[in-house]
């Protein structure tokens, strides 16, 4: 946009008073998400697990219901004649000047996209009228709290067991420890083992967020060491023990387990920050190869993260050539996969017409979506990213896959100029299909990975009924393999809770007819499992029988998952650790089967 198209003077009234209930509306949804996220200390003090699972939940839809709020207020005061280009250029000008010592500039730039893409509609790609790019910095933002963003100590001072204990009790957690002297030392000790912090340099540091990070029964503190030119992450999860006394669980000292905590497929963390963006720029020191995108997501802040993703995603498409095509793996029924090789995401479209046994609409799948999006995922199933109308560039797409698309999905998919125009498609990080993944390992001859794959798929089928989900479709071609080698369920049209699932056995035969029959003789209902039947379409291959019967034998029996939902309908809430069993401090006698 050349200088001569802004106004010479910001001299409309209107424009003012909208860009003023645009923020108005925005710092209300923060306020509201702050009150949210300090809460859950509270729920973590009391162990109110189910409260801090509902608010959770509740809010993941605060901010679409801020800007559907700001929205219809607009409309309400303002005749859409008043709403024209010009005062619309003004609007965003006079809120630049507004954001101005703003200590979410970033958030509030995306509140305003949201709610000026909601009034002018298509004229979303007009780029004059949003933040393409941010307008106003986030660099060196600090709160105006008592509370810096991270309080630093200094180990050399009084000794690194003190500094750690005096981390811990600073939070002031209403709660009292079990024995917190016996945890320190042990985080103590893993540490110094770790990081060499025996011998401290001159400027020896721990660097500790302010706020702790609370998901699921546990509160994270996040920190990180600086000892001379090294710099080192840690975590350390505090959890409550079978006496309801709080421990440090363990401490996490490696990077791969740090991102794993921080992974797409976990729920969003709550955690009361007045600077976001500083937030943000401490875990990236971190996790420096994770997107900003991801982090904001992680945080709850998830309208956020779809902004810069999408940012992201046109900087890559300007700086790459290759071509859109088919994603690998076994087609599904449903959805429409399609990649971007050079791009580490897919794209999924959900078709119009979905052949037999399919029966479902475009409405439920969308449901069962939103039904993960505010689940606990556990680190088992992939969050997605939910777009409306996302031009992709048509020269990017070969006829083939157009002709597909057009095919499949005619009501989603438009051509305008140089421009494919998707209406609703989500987005996903790439994995690669278990099914490949297996296969591979077969043909490699490689026992240990083919090991490795079976044992994943079973241990995420049991944190996902741990969180009162069943898969449904439990084919291996329903679940990815991460980078980190993780298993996860990435196809949702047919997810159920588990609580609404009956398990049965399957009926004795009266005779050899029924035993001959194609069909099952006796009566099916619409949620009915028959778990010993899995064995049948997951246990083909001898290799893989074998491995699974040694590792997760009981889930083919009907008494393993209904004992599973009968303890959840008890209101027990699992526990699902983000970190192997392994490294913990004090792990259980007896662990969840």
């Amino acid at each position: 946009m050349t200088q001569a198209s802004f106004p010479k003077l910001l001299s409309s009234q209107i424009a003012f008073d909208i860009a003023r209930s645009i923020l108005d509306g925005f710092d209300r949804h923060y306020s509201l998400f702050r009150q949210a996220s300090q809460a859950a200390r509270t729920h973590f003090e009391n162990a109110d697990w189910a409260a801090a699972q509902r608010a959770a939940r509740e809010r993941i839809d605060f901010y679409d219901r801020r800007v559907q709020e700001c929205v219809h207020s607009l409309e309400e005061q303002y005749a859409s004649a008043d709403l024209n280009d010009a005062t619309w250029r003004e609007t965003k000008l006079h809120y630049i000047g507004l954001l101005t010592d703003h200590k979410r500039p970033e958030l509030a730039e995306s509140f305003f996209n949201s709610v000026s893409c909601h009034i002018l509609h298509r004229s979303y790609y007009r780029n004059e009228f949003i933040f393409v790019r941010p307008a106003v910095s986030t660099e060196y933002i600090e709160t105006d709290e008592p509370q810096p963003t991270y309080r630093v100590y200094y180990p050399a001072a009084d000794g690194l067991r003190f500094a750690l204990r005096r981390i811990v009790t600073n939070f002031q957690l209403a709660r009292p420890f079990a024995d917190l002297d016996r945890d320190v030392a042990l985080v103590e000790r893993r540490m110094v083992e770790k990081f060499d912090l025996d011998r401290a340099e001159p400027n020896q540091q721990l660097h500790v967020l302010s706020s702790l990070f609370f998901r699921n029964k546990g509160a994270y503190l996040v920190g990180r060491v600086i000892n001379g030119a090294r710099e080192y992450p840690f975590v350390v999860p505090v959890l409550h023990d079978r006496e309801g006394r709080l421990t440090l669980d363990t401490v996490l000292t490696e990077p791969e387990q740090v991102l794993i905590l921080f992974s797409f497929t976990r729920a969003y963390f709550m955690v009361d920050m007045e600077v976001p963006s500083a937030y943000v720029q401490f875990l990236r020191s971190l996790m420096p190869k994770k997107p900003r995108s991801e982090l904001y997501t992680v945080l709850g802040l998830q309208k956020q993260g779809k902004t810069l993703f999408y940012r992201d995603f046109l900087q890559h498409l300007k700086h790459s050539s290759d071509a859109f095509r088919i994603a690998p793996g076994i087609p599904g029924l449903v959805m429409l996969v399609f990649e971007l090789p050079s791009f580490p995401y897919v794209f999924k479209v959900i078709k119009d017409f979905y052949p037999p046994p399919k029966e479902t609409t475009r409405a439920q799948i969308k449901q069962k979506y939103l039904l993960v999006k505010h689940h606990d995922r556990v680190g088992r199933m992939a969050d997605t990213l939910e777009y409306s109308d996302v031009a992709f560039p048509l020269a990017r797409f070969p006829d083939a896959l157009l002709e597909q698309l057009r095919r499949d999905a005619p009501s989603l998919v438009d051509v305008e100029g140089d421009r494919v125009v998707i209406q609703h498609v989500y987005i996903e990080r790439r994995m690669v299909p278990l099914n490949l993944w297996l296969g591979d390992a077969e043909r490699a001859d490689d026992g240990a990975l083919l090991a490795h794959g079976v044992r994943e798929y079973g241990n995420a089928i049991r944190d996902l009924v741990a969180a009162n989900i069943f898969p449904g479709d439990m084919l291996y071609k329903n679940f990815g393999v991460t980078r980190h080698g993780r298993v996860v369920f990435y196809d949702y049209d047919e997810i159920e809770y588990l609580t609404d699932c009956v398990f049965r056995d399957i009926p004795q035969a009266r005779n050899e007819e029924d035993e001959m029959a194609a069909e099952p003789w006796y009566p099916v209902g619409r949620h009915d499992v028959f778990p010993e039947q899995f064995e049948r379409f997951l246990l083909g291959n001898p290799k893989i029988r074998a491995i699974f019967m040694q590792h997760h034998a009981e889930l083919l029996t009907r008494a393993w998952w209904q004992s599973h939902k009968e303890r959840i309908q008890a209101n027990v809430v699992e526990d699902v650790f983000p970190y192997p069993q392994q490294i913990r401090f004090h792990p259980p006698l007896e662990t969840l089967q």
